[in-house]
This record gives structure tokens, sequence and C-alpha cells, in this order.
């Protein structure tokens, strides 16, 4: 990885990623893997389960060094933060929703004022809970403070909202949404839920099955504000015209 400025986009240029399956069989899942996210985009990478979107996200994430190819973080080298929301809230159990999203903070930050934060995500009475007393819905909820506490440069979700219940994961939609305009950060999200990359992204990226490698990009350029029932059936059907049988 080479760090670059905060300016310039998040690049990924992988040319192969193998593993060993259970059985003993080499796998290769990722191919030829290359795309751009814009700086202040929100892009998603979509695609088929098991297609290798979380394995790409491992590895910008540094999680995995097993590969061959270069990705680029913006601002990596300047004192920027990365910042990732995990399909698990992985929480530490002793400590209250307060306390864990601090943790995350740098030293400088620890004491920062997180009122505003905590009120968008609907945190504010629940600050001293701890996370067994917490839904799954409501440790999501803290997941996302504690990724964006930190104003990272770029941030990473990996289906931070899969297995909630649909009326669950839509408010959620909307809550990340609220956090993330007011302060607009390069992101990439992994998702298979087609509906929902439409609804948040600026662009989709559209991942072929295993081993994965970019089929194209779908740019949804109306503002979210815009993105009616009738408007997302629209651009429901202009993706699938485009991407016939994607996901």
């Amino acid at each position: 990885m080479q760090p670059v400025g905060a300016g310039v986009p998040l690049r990924v240029d992988i040319a192969e990623k193998t593993f060993k399956s259970a059985e003993g069989v080499q796998v290769t899942a990722l191919k030829e893997l290359a795309f751009e996210v814009r700086q202040g985009e929100f892009a998603c990478l979509l695609g088929p389960s098991g297609c290798g979107k979380t394995t790409t996200l491992r590895i910008l994430l540094g999680l995995d060094r097993d590969f061959r190819g270069s990705f680029q973080i913006p601002g990596a080298g300047d004192g920027n933060r990365t910042a990732a929301v995990f399909q698990e809230p992985t929480l530490l159990p002793w400590r209250t929703v307060e306390q864990n999203v601090r943790l995350a903070l740098p030293k400088a930050m620890r004491d920062a004022d997180l009122d505003r934060l905590f009120k968008t995500l609907g945190l504010a009475d629940m600050r001293t809970l701890f996370p067994s007393e917490l839904s799954l819905g409501l440790a999501r909820r803290a997941a996302l403070a504690r990724a964006f506490a930190t104003e990272p440069a770029v941030l990473f979700l990996d289906e931070p909202f899969v297995s909630l219940d649909e009326q669950t994961a839509e408010r959620l939609r909307h809550l990340l949404l609220s956090v993330w305009s007011a302060r607009p950060t390069t992101a990439l999200m992994v998702t298979h839920n087609l509906r929902e990359a439409l609804m948040l992204s600026d662009r989709i990226i559209v991942l072929s099955p295993r081993p994965a490698h970019v089929v194209g990009y779908f740019d949804v350029r109306l503002p979210r504000h815009n993105r009616n029932p009738q408007v997302m059936e629209d651009l429901l059907r202009s993706f699938h015209q485009k991407f016939p049988g994607a996901v």
C-alpha cells in the first residue's frame, strides 16, 4: 500500500487473491480487480454472495496481506484515519456504549463532544447502557457511532445491516445517510442488496461471480432525497437493463 494525499481517490488494483479451501483446494477469489472511489463519494461494491466482496475489504483494511497487487488509501500517510463497520458490531461487553465509542478515538480526541452524533443516531439516552442491554439494531447504531466519531478520511462498511428485519435495516440506512451527509467522507460499502445500494450510493461497482472482477459501474446521480419509491423502481429497471442477471 502506498500512502497518498487526501485529495486523491481510493485506488484498488488487485491482480490476484487465492486461498485454500477446507478441502485443500486452491480457490481464486479475486482476479484483475481494479476500481477507484472518488474523494467524498459513497460507493457500493455489489455482487453475488461469495464473490469476494468481503475479501476485498479485508485486503484494504490490512487484515489480509497475502495477495498480488496494490491499493492506495487517501491520506494514509497524513495522519488521516480509516474506520470500518463490520457485519457484527464487535462491542466490548464490559464497556458502556459511550466507552466503546470513545475507546476508538485517538488520545487527542478522547474528550470530544459526541452529543450531536449520539443524538443523530438515536443513542442519546443509551450512552450508559452495556452491549447486552441493546438490541442488534441498537448495537449496530453504536458501531456506526464508533466509526464516525473518529472523523475518518475513509470509511469501509461490510454489510452492516445484514440479518436485520427490513424495517430496522431501512431505519439504519437513513441514520447512516444522516451522519454521512453531515460530514461526507470517502466510503466503500459491501452489499448484495441492490435496493440498499441504489438508496445509499453515488456509484455502484458491479462485481462478477468468483473470481471477482469489475463488470461495470452504475452511477446514481439523483439527490438521495429524490429517491422516492417510484424513482427507486425506475432505477431498478435501469440497473437490470444494464446488468441483466448481475445479482
